[in-house]
């Protein structure tokens, strides 16, 4: 690219991309992942301990112009200055040369919208048709994103949402009205009652002991668990992964070291489908109504290179979107 590598700010990104945006070509990403093709390796750790952690995932696919590198973090000082807590930045790179091509100093937000964008396929396979209840665990980035994404996929009339800080929860309510003002927000006095009566359940925290608990669970529930991305968080029980009917898992590699699967004992432990096999047809997400699923995502750099490639297409032409997309500032005010 004449003159160095373009470079994108994290207002341009915000203003421009959004989760349908990626939707397909992350489900693309997703199903050439699981055909065994490209590759994505990843590398977590934590300077700041449970305050802070950071992401370095990479891939490349066959037959892309372009391979990724992102540096993705979550610290929580960042926050209390007044930031949002994710920052980060993607690095895009010539598949034919190695030359870099473009920074994206997303701030995030391409790792929030392109795990929004997963949520939103696995509730398209795997949820029931009729859902109706959302339960929310969880007031953060992904809360929001999560919701909106699979309100989108199903028709929701009620969201029952928790989390350990009453302001919290209403600045996620506040914000997700003003997205989606045709749906009854409703903030609960605890975990368990996010789930009462709930279709569909969002978990989408950074806890490190678990949550949900089996005797929680009721036929036909679908979980996307989305929020213990490394080896020490974890959002579901063993007893409640354990009595699932069918789990569903972006990365067998991944999720037998990160999170709620890798605390399973040797014994307990499973062969799941990934995400990619079930919307490419070669795997089911839900064979009846009864059955209680879920679809446990860690995030991989194949979907970050489907983002980042979705991004430069839409950031080189004209950017005049009728609506803002959704992103993390609108609830971290």
């Amino acid at each position: 690219m004449r003159g160095g590598p373009a470079y994108f700010d994290p207002q341009a990104i915000r203003g421009t991309v959004g989760y349908r945006d990626v939707l397909e070509p992350v489900a693309a990403a997703l199903r050439d992942y699981s055909r065994g093709l490209g590759d994505a390796p990843a590398a977590v750790f934590a300077p700041a301990g449970p305050d802070g952690d950071v992401h370095v995932k990479s891939a490349w696919l066959p037959g892309r112009q372009v391979f990724t590198v992102k540096v993705a973090s979550w610290f929580l000082e960042r926050a209390r200055r007044g930031g949002t807590p994710g920052s980060g930045v993607i690095a895009v790179f010539d598949a034919s040369t190695g030359d870099l091509r473009a920074l994206l100093d997303d701030e995030h937000h391409l790792s929030d919208v392109r795990t929004a964008a997963a949520g939103a396929l696995a509730a398209r396979t795997m949820a029931r048709r009729d859902s109706r209840v959302l339960g929310v665990i969880g007031t953060g980035t992904q809360a929001y994103l999560q919701t909106l994404a699979v309100a989108d996929e199903l028709p929701l009339r009620d969201i029952r949402v928790w989390g350990r800080h009453a302001s919290h929860v209403q600045s996620l309510a506040a914000a997700l009205h003003a997205r989606r003002p045709d749906l009854r927000i409703i903030g609960v006095d605890s975990a368990r009652a996010a789930l009462d009566g709930a279709d569909v359940l969002v978990t989408a925290t950074s806890s490190t002991e678990p949550l949900v608990h089996e005797s929680w669970l009721t036929p036909g529930l679908h979980i996307n668990a989305v929020g213990a991305d490394d080896p020490t968080k974890a959002e579901l029980t063993s007893a409640s992964l354990n009595r699932a009917d069918r789990i569903v898992v972006d990365s067998r590699e991944l999720t037998a070291i990160h999170g709620d699967l890798s605390r399973l004992p040797a014994a307990d432990r499973r062969f799941h489908p990934e995400l990619g096999e079930v919307l490419a047809g070669s795997a089911s997400g839900r064979e009846n109504d009864e059955e209680i699923t879920i679809c446990k995502l860690i995030g991989l750099g194949v979907q970050d290179l489907a983002a980042a490639e979705v991004a430069l297409d839409m950031l080189d032409g004209p950017r005049h979107p009728a609506t803002a997309p959704a992103h993390a500032r609108e609830i971290h005010r």
